[in-house]
Order: structure tokens, then C-alpha cells, then sequence
């Protein structure tokens, strides 16, 4: 496997509803979750680790640079799209990566019918607008345990000071 290989993790969502559909078929439980993931750091590979141990395939539903700017501010992300996709895409917890341009992953979600959706225990279940549209298809959320001090927001922070 060359490096380009695992660029081909990378999907558009409709190809990420194929591979999705794919794993279904191949009795997979599939699990997703979403986010930035600028500046990888070890607390996103225990997260993603901890997400994958869910099922039996990860799909990370990552944010679009537009979003990430309205999200987290005009210095962000630091890393463009493509890059942190490639990025997350070569991590061994991971099995497909798709972009996705909404401030909350409801609109992927809708389509990909994942039976476990994961997000941080730092949020309250409550509180999680894709909840509704998980629990529908008959999916769950799982909250993964949070590690305080290791965020990329703490990481950008360290270098600037």
C-alpha cells in the first residue's frame, strides 16, 4: 500500500452511502462520528480508537474548511480539508472518511443510517441535535470518555504563547 492508498478512503457522501450500504450487506455494524480534527493529537486518536471499538467500521464525518472558519473562527482550520482528511483517513481506526458542509452532521447522518453514532462525553445527550435523526434509523449514540487539557483549541494556544 502506497500513499496515495489511502486517499481512496476519502468518499463524497453519496459514494459514502454506497460504502455504507456495502458494509450493511457484509453484516457490519458501523459506527460514526464527526468533527474538525485540526492538528491531530492523541486525545483524537483515543477518541477515534475508542470509537471504532463500537462496531465494526468508522466512518468520520469530517467538517468542510467553510464551516470549520464559522465554527472556530477565520484562523481556522489550520490544516485545509483535503489535508486532514488524508490525515484521519491513514489512522488504522478509521475506515472511510466524507466531508460534510453543515454545522451539524444531521443531513449525512439522515443518509448514512449508522447503527452507533459516537461524540464526546463532554456534551450531554440531550443536547445533540443529531440524536433525533440517529435514534429514527434505529441507531444509538454512544458518548466517549472526554480527556481534559488534550483539544486542538489547548494545542493552538501552546504554540502561539
Amino acid at each position: 500500500m502506497d500513499a496515495e492508498d489511502f486517499s481512496a478512503l476519502v468518499l463524497s457522501l453519496d459514494d459514502a452511502v454506497a460504502w455504507r450500504e456495502a458494509q450493511r450487506r457484509a453484516g457490519l455494524r458501523v459506527v460514526s462520528t464527526n468533527g474538525v480534527f485540526d492538528l491531530l493529537h492523541a486525545g483524537h486518536v483515543a477518541y477515534l480508537a475508542w470509537a471504532r471499538a463500537q462496531g465494526d467500521a468508522l466512518l468520520l464525518l469530517l467538517n468542510r474548511d467553510e464551516i470549520v472558519r464559522a465554527l472556530k473562527g477565520s484562523g481556522r482550520p489550520i490544516v485545509p480539508f483535503d489535508d486532514r482528511a488524508r490525515v484521519v483517513a491513514a489512522l488504522r481506526s478509521v475506515d472511510a472518511v466524507a466531508g460534510f458542509g453543515e454545522r451539524t452532521p444531521e443531513v449525512a447522518l439522515d443518509r448514512l443510517r449508522p447503527d452507533v453514532h459516537v461524540k464526546s462525553a463532554q456534551y450531554r445527550l440531550e443536547d445533540l441535535p443529531e440524536r433525533f435523526v440517529v435514534e429514527k434509523h434505529g441507531g444509538r449514540i454512544a458518548l466517549a470518555p472526554h480527556q481534559p487539557g488534550r483539544s486542538t483549541t489547548d494545542l493552538v494556544a501552546a504554540i502561539r504563547s
